[in-house]
């Protein structure tokens, strides 16, 4: 007698052993196999909840790789495991779905009855289920083009376009890009460099307007951009502690900062920069390509960071791609 794969808090998310169990057990079309495939199916359903949280959170620290990243996802599925094991209700949902299903029978060519051939084989329910959830995200996505084909020709508020595009962006994104999005736009004129990546970059420099230096008596130098006051700059300066990179080490030091009335002035002074000095020449005429502008920044050392354009092309892509 086959048993069941182990359930419990103690079985591994990549246990290939578990698995192989799961799929022996899903043969026997028991209730025993039909809750453990449930079970399995909440665990994913779950995993892929938290990636999609983990997605919606900045992930640019100065410890963040690919590693730390591979083994955070390898907590994430044993997480799922666990939380799946104690059940969140999916699962309970799942088996008295498939139960009605178990009692349905099918018709052979002959006309007798034939229960073998009803809805019943759970080795098949998570492909079951994620097609009809690629379904459902593939139809998502259908009208939400239509809709946007709609307002395009005046069948839909621009103002309720823009609601329903900003429901899909986490709250801190989108109370920074409310903030200052007018004022990208207006240098991305300027430039010719697309407004989200100029947004894109204000947001790596300032931690989405969280991290904006500070003046000595506490207000804000509305310098978005990390911008440095050379010899040449006759503004107003801010000293700040900031992380340079020399030879690949991270090194603290104390250096001199412009600072502005506004984030307006802010956005003016980078798109100036852009155009006048001669060193970003080639980030201008890469600008229409998200990878291209990132590198071509780090190429002409607009920062000492050595992971700088992974960075910079991971926030635009992930958070105003849309």
């Amino acid at each position: 007698m086959i048993t069941p794969a182990d359930n419990s808090n103690t079985a591994l998310a990549i246990d290939s052993k578990g698995l192989e169990s799961l799929k022996q057990s899903a043969r026997q079309n028991s209730p025993d196999s039909l809750k453990a495939a449930a079970t399995q199916f909440e665990a994913l359903f779950v995993n892929m909840i938290m990636k999609s949280m983990r997605e919606a959170t900045p992930q640019d620290g100065l410890f963040d790789n690919q590693q730390t990243k591979m083994y955070t996802s390898m907590l994430d599925q044993q997480l799922s495991q666990n939380m799946a094991s104690r059940g969140i209700g999916l699962a309970d949902v799942l088996i008295r779905q498939l139960s009605s299903n178990q009692m349905a029978t099918a018709v052979t060519p002959d006309g007798a009855t034939d229960t073998t051939k009803a809805v019943s084989d759970t080795s098949d329910l998570r492909a079951e289920i994620l097609r009809s959830m690629a379904e459902r995200n593939a139809l998502a996505h259908q009208r939400s083009t239509e809709a946007h084909a709609l307002q395009a020709r005046g069948g839909v508020s621009s103002t309720s376009a823009t609601t329903a595009a900003a429901s899909s962006k986490p709250a801190h994104v989108q109370a920074f890009q409310d903030k200052v999005a007018a004022h990208a736009e207006e240098a991305s004129r300027t430039t010719g460099i697309p407004a989200k990546f100029m947004l894109g970059q204000a947001a790596l420099e300032s931690g989405w307007g969280k991290r904006v230096i500070r003046t000595a008596d506490g207000g804000s130098s509305h310098n978005l951009f990390g911008i440095k006051a050379g010899s040449n700059w006759k503004g107003k300066t801010v000293d700040a502690v900031t992380t340079e990179y020399v030879d690949g080490v991270a090194q603290k030091r104390v250096e001199k900062f412009r600072a502005y009335d506004s984030y307006a002035d802010s956005f003016r002074d980078y798109a100036q920069l852009m155009r006048n000095n001669p060193r970003y020449e080639k980030v201008l005429a890469n600008a229409s390509d998200v990878k291209g502008f990132a590198q071509g920044l780090q190429r002409a050392g607009y920062a000492t960071d050595p992971n700088y354009a992974t960075k910079l092309t991971n926030i635009i892509n992930r958070n105003l791609s849309a």
